[in-house]
């Protein structure tokens, strides 16, 4: 019997999964990066299920509504040309802080604001049926036509 094979097989399989790992206990990020180099970030940017959830929420939150791809300078989230930087830290700080409108960080938990800037920083990497895609997932979950505050 041949178990070398099968048993390598079941090892790479197990460890395939290690960008989706999911931290739903305790140390869930109660506040903003510390810097470009905080430690939680690589869990957050490095991470499909985060970057995924972080498209939910800019959904949710109607944050399409004014940032369109082909939009207007820093409307375009996905032309890789950020205002404020394109560090981590610096993005989360931008999105946090509501951009001149809205105290964000006040209405919208830590951790979203984590996960809503690990997608937005990951927005210049979608390709079109990649787009597409997240479009058929989310077709059934709620929209938001603009952001309207913590309901």
């Amino acid at each position: 019997m041949r178990r070398g094979p099968l048993t390598i097989m079941l090892a790479l399989c197990l460890c395939a999964c290690s960008k989706e790992a999911r931290n739903l206990g305790p140390s869930l990020p109660q506040t903003a990066p510390a810097s470009g180099d905080d430690p939680r970030i690589a869990a957050y940017q490095d991470n499909f299920y985060q970057v995924s959830a972080g498209g939910r929420y800019f959904a949710w939150y109607g944050c399409a509504r004014c940032h369109v791809e082909g939009g207007a300078a820093a409307l375009n989230l996905a032309d890789d040309r950020w205002t404020h930087g394109a560090g981590f830290a610096q993005v989360f700080r931008s999105i946090a802080g509501g951009h001149g409108r809205l105290d964000y960080a006040a209405h919208i938990p830590a951790e979203q604001l984590w996960q809503l800037t690990a997608y937005v920083r990951d927005l210049s990497q979608h390709f079109p049926e990649k787009r597409r895609r997240a479009a058929v997932d989310q077709q059934a979950e709620p929209q938001g036509s603009h952001w309207t505050g913590p309901q």
